[in-house]
């Protein structure tokens, strides 16, 4: 794609990283094919190439987002199945990640939505906070139908849905403790604590914590970290993001020096793909670009590690049919694709791959949220994929997509760490029937 700006323009480091990635496009137009919203909503603004015409047009003029801009960047989801279809290499990641932070410094919303996007952003990075909402939105629960009437409550609407309607206590498990591992040492981790898994599911890190101190490997929780920044990042809110990114480099950095990391282990494959772009964003701070480099170098999803080790023969082997649901922070945020698999299939899961695998099933973060309409038709198509499958069980890794197919599934929904950690001697996976755990036909 040709470009067109100036010398004045490319002086600054992120519109030049933006141009260079905007001259690897070449309008083939493969990405429309794999784009959820174009998909589903057939304008070719709602597809990456559409929205690069936009982030080009917009960059280029040197102009304030306006409303036809925002409209259909929003609508984007940061599934980031393009760059998976893309012949090109063009990192759309980090062109939407720049437009949106464009957005956030030169459109004004409207006061609801501003005040929305506020209270996401002080509410979900912080657990305690998170955990306060919760309890308070049941109170609301029974405004939801008055609310989805409204198109400017919706959200909250959708805020008030997904919301459990009970909540398990805080796990021990984020408490900063180093957890010795068993037997012969195999390695030494920290695990990332996060913030909304943290209180919607800690069994997801005790199940982790869990396997891989039986496996020998010493597992550090250190004092000092937060969320990755994911959850911000993606509303354009740079600053916060970066804060988090520092805070939690920092966090890591004492880990490290304290007695070494093999891996900084991640069991929210959302925040996995920031982690491991953590060089990326820090890149222009002279005090955290190498530390930043470092930490995620050192960043693996759970079952990128385990895939690593040379794990012993499962204490059971259930034959359960599992339907596995890629995230889609794995399979295109972090090209992990075939390790969940071989993981589930060695520990004697019988694995089926739902149709349209590559297609989001909605969640993305805050997306269900801020765009409830198209989440749900995503959902709804992701389940019925899922559920013909013939699967007992629905393995992802995740939170988001846990939390966002069983609002709709018939099936449990579970981590696949849960699944991995009782196969392995564990205890089995809260919310798992037994009339869901039958052998394969």
């Amino acid at each position: 794609m040709q470009t067109n700006f100036s010398a004045a323009q490319l002086a600054d480091p992120h519109v030049a990283e933006s141009e260079k990635i905007l001259r690897k496009c070449v309008h083939c137009g493969f990405c429309t094919a794999t784009c959820p919203t174009y998909v589903t909503l057939g304008n070719e603004l709602d597809s990456p190439r559409g929205r690069i015409y936009l982030i080009k047009d917009m960059l280029e003029n040197g102009r304030p987002a306006d409303k036809e801009i925002v409209t259909h960047i929003d609508r984007c989801l940061s599934c980031l199945a393009c760059m998976t279809t893309c012949p090109s290499g063009v990192n759309y990641m980090h062109l939407v990640d720049h437009a949106r932070a464009h957005i956030e410094q030169t459109y004004r919303r409207p006061l609801l939505d501003r005040l929305i996007r506020a209270m996401l952003a002080f509410v979900l990075p912080y657990p305690g906070r998170f955990r306060a909402a919760l309890k308070l939105a049941r109170l609301g629960r029974p405004l939801i139908g008055l609310l989805e009437k409204l198109p400017t409550l919706k959200p909250v609407a959708a805020m008030l849905e997904v919301a459990p309607s009970s909540i398990p206590p805080a796990s021990r498990m984020a408490t900063p403790a180093v957890h010795g591992g068993q037997g012969t040492k195999r390695g030494r981790v920290a695990i990332l604590t996060g913030c909304a898994q943290s209180v919607l599911d800690p069994a997801i890190n005790e199940a982790a914590v869990s396997l891989l101190t039986r496996l020998g490997v010493d597992v550090v929780v250190p004092e000092g970290e937060g969320c990755c920044g994911a959850l911000v990042h993606h509303m354009g809110r740079e600053d916060q993001a970066l804060a988090s990114a520092r805070q939690n480099v920092d966090a890591w950095m004492r880990a490290i020096d304290q007695g070494g990391l093999d891996a900084i282990i991640i069991t929210a494959s959302g925040c996995g793909t920031t982690i491991k772009d953590y060089g990326f964003m820090l890149r222009l701070d002279p005090a955290y670009a190498e530390k930043a480099a470092r930490v995620s170098a050192l960043a693996k999803d759970i079952t990128e590690y385990l895939a690593a080790l040379d794990l012993p023969e499962p204490v059971r082997k259930p034959g359960t049919i599992v339907a596995y649901h890629s995230a889609c922070s794995m399979q295109h945020g972090q090209k992990i694709t075939r390790q969940p698999k071989e993981l589930l299939a060695k520990a004697g899961f019988v694995v089926r791959e739902p149709r349209e695998g590559h297609l989001c099933c909605g969640s993305a973060g805050t997306y269900n949220i801020l765009q409830p309409d198209i989440s749900a038709k995503l959902r709804d198509r992701k389940v019925t994929n899922i559920e013909a499958t013939g699967a007992s069980l629905v393995a992802t890794s995740n939170i988001g997509c846990i939390t966002q197919i069983a609002s709709a599934a018939k099936l449990p929904v579970v981590h696949t760490i849960k699944l991995l950690d009782w196969a392995y001697g564990g205890p089995k996976p809260d919310g798992v029937s037994e009339n869901s755990l039958g052998g394969a036909e």
